[in-house]
């Protein structure tokens, strides 16, 4: 299976990091393109993958040819690709926002297929939701499933409105995570802890319950229930966080991370 990466940033260099480590692809199955000088070094050195700064050249010949640059570099990025474009080849865009009509306009490809993965994926532990036109055959879909499968667990579905859906969740939502990692630690740090004691206790603290409630495939509400004794701290400090309104916030933060992955797709 032959790969052509156009653009060689974070997340190209996550798939091409976890493919190789996975042993799905070889070094001599990936072409890689990026604009910028150092990338490419980068990316050479560190890979033994072939690089070039044209996307022609690094479309031809490849099985897939995955579009991982940002949405708005897109138009540029797609100049000279869409009329080297064999019908057997496939499209595999992470691009956010950006539609498979948009993509399939743009390039004049039929076979398409668009993911988006998040960040865990540069470790293996990544969520990657997507979907394909129904022009990628069914070996095709396969190919591309290992390629997914390899950042993590991968999930497709059947309606593309539910890319964008996962942008907001599981792409944006990292960064939500993160933001209460850092406030957990903050807090600790608020009633005296020191920061070196707070910060691994809240990390694992999270990775344990998040691992506990993959394991035990009860729902968030029960497990809660399972922590929180009557008149006890838990309760105590989940009531605060109600009247704090965090479930509001949380809804405000996912549907404005949608409404801006739909506009990214104009």
């Amino acid at each position: 299976m032959k790969l052509a990466f156009i653009g060689g940033g974070v997340m190209g260099e996550a798939i091409i990091s976890a493919l190789l480590d996975k042993g799905v692809a070889q070094p001599t199955d990936i072409t890689v393109c990026d604009i910028v000088a150092r990338r490419r070094q980068h990316l050479e050195r560190t890979y033994s993958v072939k690089v070039v700064d044209s996307s022609a050249a690094a479309v031809k010949d490849s099985d897939i040819v995955v579009l991982a640059v940002k949405p708005q570099e897109f138009p540029t990025a797609a100049q000279g690709i869409g009329d080297l474009l064999k019908a057997d080849q496939t499209v595999l865009s992470i691009m956010a926002g950006i539609s498979t009509a948009a993509i399939r306009d743009t390039l004049g490809h039929e076979a398409i297929v668009r993911a988006m993965p998040n960040t865990p994926a540069q470790i293996g532990e990544g969520m990657t939701v997507w979907t394909a036109t129904e022009a990628v055959s069914r070996r095709r879909r396969q190919s591309v499933r290992k390629v997914l499968g390899a950042l993590g667990q991968e999930l497709y579905a059947e309606d593309e409105k539910y890319i964008d859906m996962a942008t907001a969740v599981s792409a944006s939502g990292p960064a939500f995570i993160f933001l209460m990692m850092e406030a957990l630690t903050d807090a600790a740090v608020h009633i005296g802890m020191r920061r070196e004691m707070a910060a691994p206790i809240v990390l694992q603290t999270l990775l344990g319950s998040a691992r506990y409630a993959q394991a035990s495939g009860k729902h968030p509400a029960d497990l809660r229930n399972m922590v929180t004794s009557p008149g006890g701290t838990t309760a105590e400090g989940l009531l605060a966080l109600e009247e704090a309104g965090i479930r509001a916030a949380f809804a405000e933060a996912i549907m404005a991370a949608y409404q801006k992955a739909k506009q990214l797709g104009g």
